[in-house]
């Protein structure tokens, strides 16, 4: 028997494994099942090599569950060790630079295991004691047993093994006795270890048997050895790539599409990404995209390793260059991640684009689902909108695809305003806006369908990108506006009558909340509606971005900003105007001539300051001219009250206010159980 002290230079490696590492604990399965996996493949390589002609036998690893006795057992049939190679790899772990390695890594747990041979110790964050049994390959070997109980002590003795290989048996410690129940052991296996490429087995096969489920002397083996990343791609159909996806992914729908990934240089990574169905909230679909490391899972969480808008991707990366365990500090540094991050972007645009360019029509059946990848990676990174720019597609409203080229082609002639801007219509629902998009379709435009959940950051990057080019939303303005082809601004009826129009459907509009109404007249041809609500694009996309963004909140807290649009062309606004003339003649004619009076003496006054320089200008002077205009707001507020009152007693002015409310869905509730009764009596 030997003894001797474990060759750690600090004072004791198991409490700092203990401590930093115990929030992960459960890798140790992943551990030591991996290097179990790691001597079984060595040993293969040296009988490829010649340097073993033993009978190999039947090559598997392991794992056994003993509750009684409180153990985990992994065995295989690897390489096994000498007592010597125990000294070397086990006992002297510390090396030359432990301190160092201590000092820099205790703070950071993940980068301990698997750093300088740890992995076999993350065993002791589980285990009051810990047992290797094993037995070298080579010729002649003494097979040997070392037990250590978490103290840098341990004992060394020779034992009887008939086989090759290594046993490691860890005796569970009282606070981590749920590793010794089979459904959690069977859990982390499937977790960690479903793609290793030596079989693993734990327990047996059942079968139905006489009315109950009986084991066979089969092993149930839980992984598979050759999963379909490892495979060539022509060897492989699209059923095996479907079926691979429902594997990884048992209740999501069937993918759009998938990239195979291959590349040896200048770094090692295979895998497959899937394009899944996205419907609504993008988050829920991110980390599903599994990385590996030689086949034995290391995260969910890819973040730096893939490209941020590729995190809402499905499948599996697998690559030796990367670390088992992967640590944001290595991940900001590392070359080839970087690299990998780039290769990965330039697969997915080079896909994108053989599909765009191969089969247009396929591409444009699946854009729905996936316009949220590429407006994500266009709003992302710069690089790859440079690609996507070429096959990303807008979609109008009566379902038609373009590329940005041929939009802008379709559009320049009939779409340039008299600034030689390209303005680009479009609509976010197609049913709430279906009155704006056909007055637009009746001017000849073509109106863009950007319902998207990216689409309004979308809008801004583009105009941004685009050269002299800008979104308007269908319903931002009166449709002769939207697209303004000269200077002549249709004036449509004198100052004096456009106020009193303003007054008298302002002083009927509803209170809502977080919500403000502006009334402005202009002339849009008879045939146009009566009324019409419009918002200014700026002020709503400015609110829809607060939504997403959160620098932005000010303008969320912001009340919405309407105007309604009179048509004084509209028969009925003539109707309205000429008969509030006719029904406050009497009312407002002391008024306007109040107003009129004041208005001549306030231009005298005007005149008169405007002769003098500011320092000329009495104090009594000043008075004058501001009470001047305080009292033509005077006059103007009776006015505005006069037109109230008709207002408030004419039906057709709340029918006019109630149809342009019920036109944007604005018109609820009480309101419009009053509409609709007032319409019937309009009726009869």
């Amino acid at each position: 028997m030997q003894k001797g002290n474990i060759g750690v230079t600090t004072e004791n490696i198991f409490p700092i494994i203990k401590k930093f590492l115990y929030s992960d604990h459960e890798i140790f399965l992943r551990e030591i099942v991996s290097n179990a996996v790691d001597a079984t493949q060595k040993l293969k390589t040296y009988a490829n090599k010649g340097d073993f002609s033993g009978e190999m036998g039947e090559l598997k690893v392991t794992v056994s569950l003993d509750t009684e006795k409180g153990t985990i057992t992994v065995s295989d049939r690897g390489i096994g060790m000498t007592a010597e190679e125990i000294e070397k790899y086990i006992n002297q772990i510390a090396f030359s630079g432990a301190n160092d390695f201590l000092d820099k890594y205790k703070e950071d747990a993940n980068a301990i295991i698997g750093h300088f041979g740890l992995g076999f110790y993350s065993s002791f964050m589980v285990s009051k004691q810990v047992e290797i049994v094993t037995k070298s390959y080579k010729e002649g070997a003494q097979a040997v047993k070392w037990t250590c109980d978490g103290s840098p002590s341990y004992e060394l003795t020779e034992v009887e093994k008939a086989d090759r290989g290594t046993d490691i048996i860890m005796h569970i410690d009282d606070d981590c006795k749920e590793f010794l129940d089979k459904n959690k052991i069977q859990e982390l296996l499937n977790k960690y270890c479903r793609f290793l490429p030596i079989p693993v087995a734990f327990g047996k096969k059942t079968e139905w048997k006489d009315g109950k489920q009986v084991e066979t002397e089969e092993d149930l083996i839980i992984n598979d050895v050759e999963p379909l990343w490892t495979r060539k791609p022509s060897d492989l159909k699209d059923e095996d790539y479907k079926s691979f996806y429902r594997t990884l992914y048992p209740m999501s729908d069937e993918p759009l599409f998938w990239i195979h990934l291959n590349v040896d240089y200048p770094f090692n990574l295979t895998g497959i990404l899937y394009f899944p169905k996205i419907k609504s909230n993008m988050e829920l679909q991110r980390n599903k995209i599994q990385l590996y490391c030689n086949q034995v899972y290391v995260t969910d969480s890819v973040e730096g390793i893939v490209p941020d808008f590729l995190t809402l991707l499905h499948g599996v990366i697998d690559s030796p260059d990367i670390p088992l365990n992967v640590s944001r500090s290595y991940l900001q540094s590392d070359s080839n991640v970087k690299k990998i991050s780039t290769y990965i972007t330039k697969k997915v645009s080079d896909r994108l684009q053989s599909i765009f360019k191969n089969d247009r029509k396929d591409f444009e059946q699946k854009w729905d689902d996936i316009k949220i990848f590429i407006n994500y990676g266009m709003l992302t990174q710069d690089d790859f909108y440079d690609k996507a720019k070429n096959f990303a597609l807008f979609k109008d409203c009566d379902g038609k695809y373009f590329t940005f080229e041929e939009y802008q082609t379709l559009i320049k002639d009939n779409q340039t305003d008299k600034e030689g801007n390209l303005i680009y219509l479009y609509a976010n629902d197609q049913d709430a806006q279906y009155t704006y998009i056909e007055g637009a379709k009746n001017k000849g435009y073509s109106v863009l369908l950007l319902d998207g959940q990216l689409d309004t950051p979308v809008i801004s990057m583009l105009e941004r990108k685009f050269e002299k080019s800008r979104f308007t939303r269908v319903d931002a303005d009166a449709i002769d506006r939207l697209i303004v082809k000269d200077s002549d601004n249709k004036s449509a009826v004198d100052a004096e009558t456009s106020a009193k129009l303003s007054s008298m459907f302002k002083s009927q509009m509803p209170e809502m909340k977080q919500t403000e109404f502006q009334i402005e007249a202009q002339s849009m041809g008879e045939q146009s509606t009566p009324v019409l609500i419009v918002q200014s694009e700026y002020m709503r996309r400015m609110k829809e971005m607060a939504q997403i963004q959160p620098g932005m909140s000010f303008y969320g807290e912001m009340p919405d900003m309407f105007t309604l649009v009179l048509n004084t062309d509209h028969q009925l606004i003539k109707n309205v105007m000429e008969d509030s003339k006719e029904k406050t003649a009497e009312s407002l004619k002391p008024i306007e001539a109040e107003i009129k009076g004041l208005s001549a003496r306030q231009a005298v006054l005007r005149q008169q300051q405007e002769n003098k320089k500011p320092e000329e200008i009495t104090q009594e002077e000043k008075d004058q001219l501001n009470q001047c205009g305080n009292d033509i707001l005077a006059q103007e507020k009776k006015r505005d009250e006069v037109m109230a009152e008709y207002a408030a007693g004419n039906p057709i002015v709340h029918q006019l206010i109630d149809l342009a409310l019920l036109q944007n869905g604005m018109l609820k509730g009480e309101a419009l159980n009053k509409f609709v009764k007032r319409s019937i009596d309009l009726i009869q």
